[in-house]
């Protein structure tokens, strides 16, 4: 008996009814966007990164952030102490003189950091949440698409901008976080008046749920919404990510789904900044070939999406990639959508860029060098090992 996944649920998380969604698929779709809702901004912005970088694309933000505090609206910018390390001192210094707010995430102490385990707990999260309004959530980061590697088209990544009563999930989340880095780092929290309560319209009709992953409650919410969907789905699967390492249960979920007739399509990196996961994900494909999984690398430019859709119903659109890192040590913000017209529209955008990508063969696949297959079990080796000495527990 097929059970649909409009009825999906899954612990800690309700689709929530009545939102306006839109998909945003790179930067020239998310900037303007972002700007534009900073720009209308008149009591309070919440903007949390991996990665902000100095370039043309995010200088038109920090100096919209800048307007904004100038004109009196809270600014809190939470960025990450390894992502945004080589954000200039001058950036941050013009955004506190005009009143905004900066918290670094886990600052790096020491040289070290590199060699410790625990400095793998990121914030992996992008949202920007303004006048508890409109949210922008996904997989972007304030980066322009054609930095810090030229390609001749943009990066491949999504976001998803939010208005509708799941703003009250996803404005909670934001405040909370910050006062809980605010309070760990004896800095003063949110100044001025108190918060504003969230608004939204009241004609928006997709369903859709806020789902993050944290070291507290929330440790395993997103994978489990990913194998809820691989196991409940009957017609297809189509996932685009860029760091594909994902554990033995997740793997098996997927060649089953393949067994039964479902159609699943990978779509991954061609180009990679991590030659070493590159060579570790490459371990797995070999074994999700022969199950009849159809895997495509994306070579146009740098693949940094983090989406999926599941029988053209269901879709997830975020920042959290399939492997260790993301699912067991970062912060992370995902939603979930149960919308036919989202799904669909985002199915389109994917099977174009898997008509524009290389086909892996499972027969050239399986004739691999012997040296090139050693690479990549000891880079997946090696991956495993980081996870065990980061104490998170076992990675299945």
């Amino acid at each position: 008996m097929k059970v649909p996944l409009r009825t999906l649920f899954f612990s800690g998380v309700e689709l929530v009814s009545g939102n306006q969604l839109r998909l945003l698929q790179s930067g020239a779709e998310f900037f303007p966007a972002l700007l534009a809702a900073i720009d209308a901004a008149r009591t309070e912005i919440h903007l949390e990164t991996y990665i902000f970088n100095a370039d043309s694309s995010t200088e038109a933000v920090r100096d919209g952030l800048i307007r904004a505090a100038r004109r009196g609206v809270r600014v809190c910018l939470l960025i990450d102490g390894v992502g945004s390390r080589e954000l200039p001192a001058a950036w941050l210094d013009a955004l506190k003189a005009a009143g905004a707010s900066v918290l670094l995430y886990r600052p790096l102490m020491g040289r070290g950091w590199r060699s410790n385990p625990r400095s793998l707990r990121r914030l992996h999260r992008k949202l920007a949440v303004i006048d508890a309004r409109i949210a922008l959530a996904g997989g972007m980061n304030l980066i322009d698409d054609f930095e810090p590697v030229r390609f001749d088209a943009p990066r491949l990544d999504f976001s998803i901008e939010v208005q509708g009563p799941l703003l009250a999930n996803i404005h909670q989340s934001v405040r909370r976080l910050w006062r809980l880095v605010a309070l760990t780092q004896l800095q003063p929290g949110e100044r001025g008046a108190p918060p504003i309560q969230p608004s939204w319209p009241t004609d928006g009709r997709m369903r859709a749920a806020f789902v993050v992953r944290d070291n507290f409650a929330h440790r395993r919410d997103i994978e489990r919404a990913y194998l809820a969907a691989l196991a409940l789905a009957h017609d297809e699967i189509i996932l685009a990510n860029a760091y594909f390492l994902p554990g033995s249960r997740f793997r098996r979920l997927l060649k089953n789904a393949a067994a039964r007739g479902v159609r699943v399509h990978l779509l991954v990196q061609g180009h990679t900044d991590h030659l070493f996961f590159q060579a570790a994900a490459r371990a797995l494909y070999r074994d999700l070939l022969a199950a009849g999984v159809a895997i495509h690398e994306y070579q146009a430019s740098e693949l940094h999406a983090k989406v999926a859709v599941v029988d053209s119903h269901w879709a997830t659109v975020g920042s959290s990639n399939i492997d260790p890192f993301s699912l067991l040590l970062a912060r992370e913000a995902n939603i979930v959508v149960d919308d036919a017209a989202f799904a669909h529209d985002l199915r389109q955008r994917l099977h174009h860029t898997i008509s524009q990508s290389m086909p892996l063969d499972v027969a050239d696949w399986q004739r691999r060098p012997w040296p090139h297959r050693m690479l990549s079990w000891l880079a997946y080796g090696g991956v495993r090992l980081m996870v065990g000495l980061s104490g998170v527990g076992r990675w299945v």
